[in-house]
């Protein structure tokens, strides 16, 4: 497992932050998008994954924690723009996760993860939400943020492709009344990041995010939000 956090924030207009990436084998099998349908085999992200996958875009672990620690306080940042949680496929390796945890300890941090939600998994899920770094459990259907939200855990999901994204509509209700906003990044995309907006972040909110299948692996993405 490799990980890489750029000496700059660097030209991503999205986020706005600085953003981490970790190595392809962190991405567990169970995850609908693993392969063609991943957004992050695309453009120049896929050129970056390829890198920090083998080993020439790395960074030693210890580096990695000190960057974290040397955020000013309450600092928004973001645990991969691509790759999952630490550990080699299905499992959690929580030595890691919780040196991550400690190292965000006041500030901001936030990623999502596929990996399987075993019990010892939502375990270490838990844990790092009550201390402090927001872990979003990514899902593909409406239903199954109903079934993510009836956990108490903070939720993400792929939306349909033909999503509005002209301001028309900001949410879509779940088929148990759940809310899902509709990523503000997407919607207004001229004047809103990941840095002025920090809802990902939010580990308590009442609503899950949204994001709408963009990309080129959009097609493929929307196949899977489909009941």
């Amino acid at each position: 497992m490799n990980i890489y956090f750029p000496k700059t924030v660097g030209g991503n207009a999205k986020t706005g932050l600085l953003t981490s990436t970790s190595s392809m084998d962190t991405c567990p099998d169970t995850c609908p998008l693993k392969g063609k349908g991943c957004y992050a085999r695309f453009g120049n992200l896929a050129r970056v994954w390829k890198n920090v996958s083998e080993g020439s875009y790395s960074i030693p672990f210890s580096e990695f924690l000190s960057k974290i620690k040397s955020l000013p306080p309450k600092s928004l940042w973001r645990h991969n723009q691509a790759g999952d949680l630490p550990g080699i496929n299905l499992e959690i390796d929580n030595s890691i996760l919780s040196q991550i945890v400690k190292a965000n300890k006041g500030k901001r941090g936030f990623t999502y993860t596929h990996k399987p939600l075993t019990k010892t998994n939502i375990g270490y899920i838990r844990s790092a939400i009550e201390k402090g770094f927001t872990i979003n459990i990514s899902t593909e259907t409406l239903s199954q943020v109903d079934s993510v939200k009836e956990m108490g855990l903070p939720v993400a999901v792929v939306l349909p492709k033909d999503t509005p994204l002209d301001g028309s509509i900001r949410k879509v209700n779940t088929p148990n009344g759940n809310s899902v906003l509709i990523c503000p990044q997407q919607i207004n995309p001229k004047t809103m990041n990941c840095a002025n907006c920090g809802l990902c972040a939010n580990s308590k909110r009442s609503y899950a995010i949204g994001f709408v299948a963009h990309g080129n692996a959009r097609n493929m993405a929307n196949a899977i939000t489909k009941e």
